[in-house]
This record gives structure tokens, sequence and C-alpha cells, in this order.
């Protein structure tokens, strides 16, 4: 059934394989702080990526909710994301800290530039609200990884 909820089909469209990209950065970013807690400081990067296991949740549910398919594969988010997989020189926790801090840095930006862009070009006031709350968790996980390094 076409999903009707005032969003044209062209802009949902749009949305849709903004957000999929986010999705994929998402996956990375979870992937890259689970094996921070398996090589690193356990009980702190848990809570990060556990914090992250929802939010990718959300991501794909709201794709779904505008009507469209999530991408589903890590072969499909390699392409997709702007992270990359594997940056870190050492295997340490700092190396891992600093990487990650990056990265959501890096996911912050493309949100901050997407919430205009969802509402004011693609008209989807929704996705805009929607990623604007995604983008305070990922401004309180950097808070957090940043406070490791002072």
């Amino acid at each position: 059934m076409k999903t009707q909820i005032g969003i044209k089909p062209e802009d949902s469209v749009q949305v849709a394989d903004s957000l999929n990209k986010l999705l994929a950065d998402e996956h990375v970013l979870y992937i890259k702080t689970r094996n921070a807690h398996w090589n690193a400081q356990h009980v702190f990067f848990e809570g990060q990526y556990r914090e992250l296991e929802d939010m990718i949740d959300q991501v794909a549910e709201r794709i779904r909710a505008i009507g469209h398919y999530t991408e589903g594969t890590m072969e499909d988010y390699l392409k997709l994301t702007q992270l990359n997989e594997k940056s870190r020189e050492n295997n340490d926790s700092l190396s891992f800290i600093k990487d990650l801090l990056s990265d959501h840095e890096s996911v912050i930006i493309e949100m901050r530039e997407n919430i205009t862009r969802f509402a004011d070009e693609w008209h989807d006031l929704g996705s805009s609200d929607f990623i604007t709350g995604l983008m305070k968790t990922h401004e309180k996980m950097a808070w957090m990884l940043r406070s490791h390094l002072q």
C-alpha cells in the first residue's frame, strides 16, 4: 500500500536515501564501538554500543514509516557510509576513543546539515525533528568520549 503522509514521493526518496546513509554510518560506528568494547574499556563502550543499537533501530523504523525500505547488508553500508571502517592505529583505549569521537563528530555535522535539508528542501518536518533528537544523543556520546581525553 502506498504511504500517504503529506510528503511528495520524490521528496521521500531523498529523505530515505539520506536516512539510509545515516543507517550505514550508525552500523559502522556500532561495529567500531563493539570492537572497542571487546578490546578496551569494556563497561564504558558497552553503554555506547547499546545506545547505538537503539538508534539503528529508530533510523530503520523511520525509513519504513515514510514508505521505503532499509539497506541491510554490510556491503551496502560500506558503500554508503562516510566513515572509515578501520582508522585507528593502535589497539588501546585512547586510540579507540579518538577514532570514535571523530566519527561521532562527522555524523553530527552531517545530521546538522540534514536537519534543514529535510525541512526546507524535502518538506519532511517529522524526519527533521527525528534527526535532531538523534543528533543530541550523538552530541552527548561525543561529549562522554571527549571527557576521557581530558
